[in-house]
């Protein structure tokens, strides 16, 4: 596999089924139990919540339980996967940096998905998206999986076994070929197992953008946000995130 083309990857298309496998719904409560306190914070009661690049839902399967979740996302696939674990959840396929649904939420949520913003203006976009469906009084809540200032090469590797006989295995190496721009890359290699036994692998190239926390305060900022940097509170053995914790104002 090479390169998605603006956020098209197999990864999150032909390959979404393989998602529960490759990232397992219970990886994501204690992240989520964290953004439920930042998306708490606006000033009006939070009971509505937008989720932009929400992938298979997985972050959604722990939210619903404190929240109205509606959930966005560019890839259909995904949205299908998600669909599944979230019946109870709205699902609106579009794109972060030009979704208009056309009403208001107390509350905007953007996970990781954020992170394949590549350029400033791209950032600019989804700002302004997140910014666009949020109430006045309410809050954004923005998760990237690096900054410039948190960032450092590294390789990971995961997947598990399913009930259904299909299995996951992967490595992932992260790296950047120039410091100067404003994206690194990300390559995915996947032992993918089907339930008969048949073995098959795949690579896919990702590009992922990485900013300054002074780029992500500057950005919320011109889109009418009163920005607020917290540090993730996390258990694993990694680098705590930046979050950022966007409030609008009544």
């Amino acid at each position: 596999m090479t390169d998605g083309v603006d956020g098209q990857y197999r990864f999150y298309g032909e390959l979404a089924r393989w998602w529960p496998l490759i990232s397992p719904v219970a990886d994501y409560a204690e992240e989520a139990a964290f953004a439920a306190q930042l998306l708490r914070s606006a000033s009006i009661p939070v009971r509505e919540v937008l989720e932009l690049g929400s992938g298979g839902g997985h972050n959604a399967v722990h939210l619903r339980d404190h929240f109205t979740m509606t959930l966005s996302d560019l890839s259909a696939e995904m949205l299908d996967v998600s669909r599944r674990l979230n019946p109870g959840c709205a699902h609106h396929v579009g794109d972060m940096r030009t979704l208009r649904l056309g009403r208001a939420f107390d509350a905007v949520f953007l996970h990781d998905a954020v992170s394949y913003m590549t350029t400033e203006d791209d950032l600019r976009q989804a700002i302004a998206t997140a910014y666009a469906h949020c109430r006045p009084g309410g809050v954004a809540v923005l998760l990237p999986d690096e900054t410039t200032q948190t960032w450092e090469p590294g390789s990971d590797h995961g997947g598990v076994d399913g009930p259904d006989g299909r299995g996951v295995r992967f490595l992932e190496w992260s790296w950047d070929p120039d410091p100067a721009d404003s994206w690194t890359v990300t390559e995915y290699a996947f032992l993918l197992r089907e339930a008969e036994g048949s073995v098959r692998t795949a690579h896919e190239t990702h590009r992922t953008g990485l900013f300054a926390r002074e780029v992500w305060h500057k950005l919320l900022t011109e889109a009418g946000f009163t920005p607020e940097l917290v540090t993730e509170q996390t258990t694993e053995d990694r680098t705590p995130r930046d979050c950022f914790v966007a409030h609008r104002r009544a």
